[in-house]
């Protein structure tokens, strides 16, 4: 399988994809999974990834614990619960890319072979007006989302 990256990782996983990419990727390849490391807040009141198209849903760990956003001692644990098979696409999710790029290198050393980051993540990067949405990422590529 042959994924169209658009950053180099740094070795630290196996790269940035836009999420388009990571769309493609989970339409035609059933083991592939998406892992939303963002907040419960967000997930709540910001919006979710619908892949009810593709007959699943996103994986949903925090990367950081709302409210003091301190790491997640549980993520290594509560992501091999949800993903047994270590070479399946992983793609991680989150705000704009930063949490879910720590998330995808952290899986990585835990032994899954193809983590990518979701470049711009689900809102995107700020405006020159310091808004999300407007300018990359999940929502404003047009993908499916539900709130």
């Amino acid at each position: 399988m042959q994924i169209e990256l658009v950053a180099d990782a740094e070795g630290k996983f196996a790269g940035h994809v836009a999420p388009m990419t990571a769309w493609e990727t989970l339409e035609r390849d059933a083991a592939a999974q998406l892992v939303d490391v963002r907040t419960r807040p967000e997930w709540h009141f910001v919006g979710l990834p619908d892949l009810d198209a593709l007959s699943r849903a996103p994986i949903c760990i925090e990367w950081q614990m709302f409210p003091d956003m301190e790491l997640n001692a549980d993520f290594d644990d509560a992501l091999a619960a949800a993903v047994d098979d270590r070479h399946a696409a992983l793609f991680f999710l989150c705000r704009s890319g930063v949490r879910s790029a720590a998330a995808a290198a952290a899986a990585t050393q835990c032994g899954y072979a193809h983590c990518y980051n979701i470049a711009g993540g689900f809102e995107g990067d700020k405006d020159d007006n310091g808004h999300r949405g407007g300018c990359n990422g999940w929502k404003h590529d047009g993908l499916a989302w539900r709130q």
